[in-house]
């Protein structure tokens, strides 16, 4: 499959715009599933990050589409998206916003010292293509 064919497949049904489209809820898309599934893999009181997680979930350079599944992931289906952290250990959201001190809490619960916006490098995990 081309990767044209293969993006078209996996992305475009998320776009209700496009004619002749249709709507795939969040929780039936593979791409989708996938990143979350690499989510539920990272160890309570270890963090990795959007990149990581992209290329563990088979889709590298996406780290923008790992952000993505975890903003559109189902509330109910619990996914520990406080583990997941930018490039270099870093917080993505602004300091004062309410998901910043909801991650930093989430993380120092498991053990994970978020200090000035950063975690630990030590804290990283690496992940293996699932």
């Amino acid at each position: 499959m081309s990767s044209k064919r293969t993006f078209d497949a996996l992305f475009l049904p998320l776009n209700a715009k496009r004619p002749g489209s249709r709507r795939v809820p969040a929780d039936e898309n593979p791409a989708l599933e996938a990143m979350w599934h690499v989510v539920c893999a990272i160890p309570r009181g270890q963090v990795s990050t959007y990149g990581a997680v992209a290329r563990a979930a088979g889709f590298p350079g996406r780290a923008r589409l790992a952000g993505f599944a975890l903003k559109v992931a189902p509330e109910d289906a619990n996914i520990p998206w406080h583990r997941v952290v930018g490039a270099g250990g870093r917080i993505v959201f602004p300091k004062s916003s309410h998901e910043h001190r909801e991650q930093t809490r989430r993380l120092r619960a498991e053990g994970v010292l978020a200090k000035e916006g950063r975690v630990p490098l030590s804290a990283m995990t690496q992940l293996e293509e699932l």
